[in-house]
């Protein structure tokens, strides 16, 4: 068989109007037979990628825009007492935390000491302070001095 036989066959088909061989009739897509539930389903999950990729591409729009838009998580905070200051810009302060004992379930105190970015120097021993975690400034350096509570005496 050549194109030419087959192109009128289908043309033959569509201008009788037959619905099992293959016409449009209503709603129903090329090839449906009406009143066949299973190709009506068929039909609705053709249509449904084209419409979820339509989705899809409005979901990666919003998607490059929520990291912008969305707030970041709260930052650490910490207070401690200034234990030294002798570095430029960095003040090392000591926080002292209450752990329960993992086995014998009493508290200890638990020092740790935190390497602080402090802009100013304007910080002293002694100094109780309150830090806040950013990023690394250095390989030990990832807080930084945001208020000085109390002063040393």
């Amino acid at each position: 068989m050549t194109d030419e036989e087959v192109a009128p066959e289908t043309t033959d088909d569509a201008v009788t109007g037959d619905p099992t061989e293959g016409a449009v009739t209503g709603d129903h897509t090329e090839g449906a037979v009406t009143g066949d539930p299973t190709d009506d389903t068929q039909a609705a999950t053709a249509s449904a990628p084209a419409a979820a990729s339509t989705q899809g591409q409005a979901g990666v729009a919003s998607a490059s825009e929520q990291p912008a838009a969305s707030p970041r998580a709260a930052r650490k905070v910490r207070e401690g007492v200034v234990v030294s200051n002798g570095m430029d810009k960095t003040a090392v302060v000591a926080v002292i935390e209450r752990v329960r004992h993992p086995k014998y379930n009493k508290f200890v105190l638990q020092t740790k000491k935190l390497y602080a970015h402090d802009e100013a120097n304007d910080v002293n021993v002694g100094d109780r302070v309150r830090v806040m975690e950013m990023r690394p400034l250095s390989k030990t350096k990832r807080w930084r001095v945001t208020d000085v509570l109390e002063r040393a005496k």
